[in-house]
């Protein structure tokens, strides 16, 4: 071992010489150091000692590391330069600078930049942008986009957003319009439009389509008939495979709906016979006729019904369209899924409102004037209820006189069965929204009703009981508003379930007028079980 210091030694001096003499690095040098390094390593493992090496061959770790480029860093350098739209994203923010950029594109007046912006998005986002612009933009937009975009937003669009936009459209432009949109877009745009420009664009249309939109208009605009397309394809019972492939191949890019495939009688009468899918026409043999293979068992709906009733009936039996058929079978139309859903949102919109006293019809945007119009009605006629209650507590002022307790307290037993009322109230005309419900099939829920409001007054009586008690010092007071809990939860549950059912026979909206009579049965008898009670029970309240 000392021999090897001693060549180190040597070597390192040499190479100080050396380096000292020659600025560049000599190779010899490097590779002397190189075989010294792997003799000391061979020696040492003969001797099983672990080997020193050479200064100028240990490798520096600190300067090693060092000298490698901190990609990491460099990167988190570069990212701080870099501002992300993650760093401080704002959607709010976002939708309305893509408000702003649409009013700024239609105040500039390029039609390249407008198209090229529409084309950027869907047709139903589009419209979303358009419900914010003021008339004045909504009066330019026509000018800026074509025929095709234009039948695309309006096919999209609500019927107020169709009729701001159709009343800035001239008659030629709506016509060329029409020809691309399907029946019953057409009628909901002339349904908003004043009668005497409604003749005028009828007056000027071809006499087919004339007579079909005419026929469309007749119904309710809530009706099976309102809501129905005439785009469809109906074929005899007697055609083949082929004919019907052949058929669809021409008249199928002006239907609506080409999956299903109404079969008719032979007598030319357009009575339906049956329904045929797309699938099992295409995987059956070209001669095979339709009524060999089609499903007999149709579902339709007349015109007169209502949509609420066609939406049920198609969520049941989870149809993707429906046909309408007139008294004596023969189809007049069919109702796609897509107004299905639009029905199911109006709906729902219309009982949510209602629940409210409100209308659907109105909006954060709606005047003051017809606010007024819409909720006054409603508010006059919750006031006539409002006199029951206060004369029912009137009957019981002497007892309130005497026990000042109670006008403080009373309220507490209304207002909790009025919350139960609307509880059971909201489950009835869910039910009832979905399909017909019968007292004699389900009086089991009706005695569950009760039982529940046992339980809800007694669990809710018992907090409140003890709360009072221990304010007011006294526990009668706290057992009195204990049974009147229970008694006007019950009604609650009486009159929460039975009352929309009443309505619901008597053909009135049970989600309209329901809160009116259930808040009121669950006052007037909450405060008459309470202060009657009270009443009873008054020599140990003073």
């Amino acid at each position: 071992m000392d021999k090897l210091k001693n060549q180190d030694t040597e070597l390192v001096q040499d190479r100080k010489t050396k380096d000292a003499e020659i600025p560049v690095a000599n190779d010899e040098a490097a590779i002397a150091s190189r075989r010294a390094f792997l003799k000391a390593q061979a020696e040492a493992m003969e001797e099983d000692q672990e080997p020193e090496f050479p200064e100028e061959s240990k490798p520096n770790l600190t300067d090693l590391i060092e000298s490698i480029p901190d990609e990491n860093k460099k990167d988190n350098e570069d990212r701080n330069l870099i501002h992300t739209d993650s760093d401080d994203f704002d959607e709010t923010a976002a939708e309305d600078e893509d408000e702003d950029e649409l009013e700024d594109l239609i105040d500039e007046g390029n039609k390249q930049d407008i198209s090229e912006y529409y084309e950027d998005m869907q047709p139903a986002d589009f419209v979303e942008e358009i419900d914010d612009l003021d008339d004045e933009d909504i009066e330019k937009l026509p000018e800026l986009l074509n025929t095709e975009q234009l039948t695309e937003i309006m096919e999209e669009a609500d019927d107020e957003t169709r009729q701001r936009i159709g009343d800035h459209l001239p008659d030629d432009t709506l016509l060329e319009m029409f020809e691309d949109m399907s029946k019953d877009d057409i009628v909901d745009i002339l349904g908003e439009m004043e009668i005497a420009r409604r003749k005028r664009l009828l007056n000027r249309m071809k006499s087919g389509d004339r007579k079909i939109i005419h026929t469309l208009l007749q119904y309710p605009d809530d009706s099976a008939g309102g809501i129905m397309t005439t785009e469809y394809i109906a074929l005899r019972e007697d055609r083949t495979c082929a004919e019907a492939l052949d058929t669809i191949r021409d008249i199928g890019p002006k239907t609506e709906v080409i999956e299903t495939i109404y079969v008719t009688d032979e007598d030319r009468l357009k009575k339906l016979v049956g329904t045929v899918d797309l699938r099992d026409l295409l995987s059956s043999p070209r001669n095979t006729k339709l009524c060999d293979i089609m499903d007999d068992q149709v579902v339709s709906v007349e015109p007169e019904v209502d949509q609420e009733e066609v939406a049920q009936v198609v969520s049941k039996y989870d149809l993707q369209a429906i046909p309408v058929v007139s008294s004596k079978g023969s189809i007049l139309g069919i109702i796609t899924v897509d107004d299905i859903i639009d029905v199911i949102n109006e709906e729902h919109d219309e009982d949510i409102a209602h629940l409210g006293g409100t209308s659907a019809e109105e909006g954060l945007d709606t005047t003051l004037w017809e606010s007024a119009r819409l909720r006054l009605p409603w508010l006059l006629v919750n006031l006539l209820t409002a006199f029951l209650a206060s004369f029912t507590v009137k009957v019981f002022e002497s007892t309130i006189a005497q026990v000042v307790a109670l006008s403080a307290t009373m309220t507490i037993v209304s207002g909790m069965g009025g919350n139960a009322g609307t509880q059971t109230m909201s489950v009835m005309v869910r039910e009832l929204s979905n399909g017909d419900v019968d007292f004699k099939e389900n009086w089991k829920s009706f005695v569950k009703e009760i039982f529940l409001g046992v339980v809800d007054g007694a669990a809710t009586g018992l907090v409140t009981g003890i709360i009072v008690s221990l304010v007011y010092g006294n526990a009668f007071l706290g057992v009195i508003i204990f049974l009147a809990m229970i008694g006007n939860l019950m009604v609650s549950g009486i009159f929460g379930f039975l009352v929309p059912l009443i309505l619901d026979k008597l053909h009135a909206d049970p989600a309209l007028a329901s809160s009116i009579f259930v808040t009121t049965a669950t006052d007037v008898l909450g405060f008459f079980i309470f202060l009657g009670l009270a009443d009873l029970f008054l020599p140990f309240l003073t």
